[in-house]
């Protein structure tokens, strides 16, 4: 089987966010692929059913567990197959369509988040960031903050992180440069993963929040990690485009 490693959400290679991607010819143990994945030791490793079936069946592990939905995954998967492609996934079906210098665009669920009371522990686990409010999404809490300075600044408590119920926590506030409408880090300890590089599905809550607080449905977020990388949002209903790029750093074959 071929596997090859993408650097996703980014237009130069070791930055954006890593993904495995494995290329299936037929529907393979989910315990199996759970080992390549806990092996690659990427945030996520995509496996895609490539041998006939229409949507291609996509699933997405990470380090220790199965995932629901994976943006940057997705991305990487379809720019190892040209850009445009359907999957089918635990979330629905998702499209990609390839774009020009090697964008791909992919059509996600919008998660708005519902607005709720910042937990002690979520304070705790955030320190030196001021609070400005706190919203649960279907997998994320997301928290925003007083600046994009306290964004990039954060040393959050991945012990207290971790106990924060949900997939993780996405922090953000408003962009601080010309070209950047969005900033945001996002944590997942409980989930093998102590920071996301670039998070694609956490930006479905991040268009979903900022759209209205901003007033435009097109939002360019910069995910200010340390390898760092960009995603185009376009908030379309109860749907989020979600656009970026992809470079190829490895590929290979499965011997076992």
């Amino acid at each position: 089987m071929e596997i090859f490693v993408v650097d996703a959400f980014t237009d130069r290679p070791f930055s954006g966010n890593p993904a495995g991607v494995v290329l299936l010819p037929e529907p393979a143990d989910p315990a199996w692929m759970q080992s390549v994945a806990a092996e690659m030791k990427h945030a996520e490793t995509a496996f895609v059913e490539v041998g006939g079936a229409d949507p291609l069946p996509l699933r997405w592990f990470t380090p220790t567990t199965e995932v629901d939905l994976c943006g940057h995954a997705t991305l990487a998967t379809a720019h190892v197959l040209g850009g445009s492609a359907v999957f089918s996934t635990r979330s629905g079906f998702l499209t990609c369509k390839a774009g020009p210098d090697g964008w791909v665009e992919m059509d996600f669920p919008a998660d708005p988040p519902v607005p709720v009371e910042a937990t002690p522990l979520l304070r705790a686990a955030l320190p030196g960031v001021t609070v400005k409010a706190v919203a649960q999404g279907v997998s994320d809490v997301l928290v925003e903050v007083g600046s994009a300075e306290e964004v990039r600044s954060l040393r959050p408590d991945l012990v207290l992180l971790a106990d924060v119920p949900g997939r993780g926590v996405v922090v953000t506030a408003r962009g601080d440069r010309p070209d950047v409408d969005v900033v945001s880090r996002c944590f997942y300890p409980s989930f093998g993963v102590p920071e996301d590089p670039v998070t694609g599905s956490a930006h479905c809550t991040l268009a979903a929040w900022w759209a209205p607080r901003l007033g435009r449905v097109s939002l360019l977020g910069e995910q200010a990690s340390p390898r760092g990388g960009r995603v185009q949002m376009t908030l379309r209903d109860d749907r989020v485009g979600l656009a970026g790029q992809g470079v190829t750093v490895l590929r290979g074959e499965l011997t076992v």
